[in-house]
């Protein structure tokens, strides 16, 4: 079964083909990806009616450069998936529109993916992929979750972020920093040539004795910081920078390391755009060692939003069972979609090789 995977939820176009065997993992034939971030730059953040209208330009030529690596033809394909959700409506609808149109032109049927699930089960595409159940971390710009995950499905919302997110803190604070965007990688890279220690920074919701996750504050106290620094700012940049990733990477590692106490789980998944964070995969990876923990990942390239992780999600729904592709081809798109509504406890999901 050729499963087509089409991703426009923000300002990345991806598109990937994946071949499901049976009751093995799929695996990935193509993928091919374009970033909007050069276009967005200039503004700052992006801006949607951009994002849509690249998007527009953009996923026809992919699909054919996908098809072509592959050596495939349109006909060949069983489905035709998309990102139904979370993300900018305007360009959701690019992705939804073009794959329920070539369904319906090819009389494949269609289905939607959630985001989010595509995220979560990144760390499949893989050559090491974990094991069901497992508890997963799931931070990108704009969603912190900690998730118990029982199959393909099968997903428990143990705690999240209550305002800001993770993701959303790195930006803000790099923008508060004069950082150019995007600003997330900016200033972790930024930050390795820092003092973490230089700063004392809070740490929202640490010891708050539950899962829930808090940013805002710690934004704002980087702000207050870079005030207090005036023109000192400049010379002093690296350590702010270093300073705000700690607090960050502290309250996630001990955040997840709590959940799998809780869960008595010794598997953790970490996916999203934050994931690739070196400073974060260093300390889950010592605190890992000491505990007996295995800390999977997506490869870096399938952190941020790409059509690999799309197509691999609808294909596991399909093999599990959870869910059947449609050929009714009106579509809607969830801009708010909270990953929990597709919560199916006790769902076992694909074997994990």
């Amino acid at each position: 079964m050729l499963v087509l995977g089409i991703e426009s939820s923000c300002d990345e176009t991806g598109v990937a083909l994946v071949e499901a065997r049976g009751t093995a993992l799929p695996v990935l034939r193509a993928q091919a990806l374009h970033t909007q971030i050069e276009m967005h730059q200039a503004y700052g953040g992006v801006v949607p009616e951009l994002a849509s209208r690249d998007h527009i330009r953009r996923v026809l030529p992919l699909t054919q450069a996908v098809l072509d690596e592959a050596g495939a033809h349109l006909q060949q394909l069983d489905v035709v998936a998309y990102t139904r959700g979370p993300g900018l409506a305007g360009a959701l609808l690019v992705g939804a529109g073009i794959a329920c149109a070539l369904g319906a032109a090819l009389g494949r049927p269609v289905l939607g993916v959630h985001h989010l699930e595509g995220h979560l089960l990144s760390p499949f595409l893989g050559a090491d992929p974990p094991r069901f159940p497992f508890v997963a971390l799931l931070v990108s710009g704009g969603h912190t979750q900690l998730m118990r995950v029982e199959g393909v499905g099968g997903y428990e919302l143990l705690g999240e972020t209550i305002d800001d997110a993770a993701g959303e803190a790195f930006d803000k604070s790099a923008k508060l920093m004069g950082l150019p965007y995007p600003g997330g990688p900016a200033l972790s890279r930024l930050a390795e040539q820092g003092d973490p220690q230089a700063f004392k920074l809070p740490r929202p919701l640490l010891h708050s004795g539950d899962l829930d996750f808090s940013f805002a504050g710690l934004k704002t106290a980087v702000l207050t910081q870079a005030r207090k620094l005036g023109p000192e700012l400049q010379a002093r940049k690296a350590d702010l920078a270093a300073a705000t990733q700690a607090a960050i990477v502290e309250v996630l590692v001990k955040k997840s390391l709590a959940a799998l106490d809780r869960c008595a789980l010794d598997t953790l998944v970490v996916a999203g755009g934050v994931g690739a964070n070196k400073a974060l995969r260093a300390q889950l990876a010592a605190a890992g060692a000491g505990r007996n923990l295995r800390v999977h990942y997506p490869q870096p390239h399938w952190c941020t939003d790409n059509g690999a992780m799309i197509a691999m999600a609808a294909a596991m729904r399909l093999a599990s069972g959870v869910e059947a592709a449609s050929r009714k081809y009106a579509f809607d798109v969830k801009p708010r979609w909270p990953l929990s509504d597709l919560a199916s406890p006790g769902v076992q999901g694909s074997p994990a090789g």
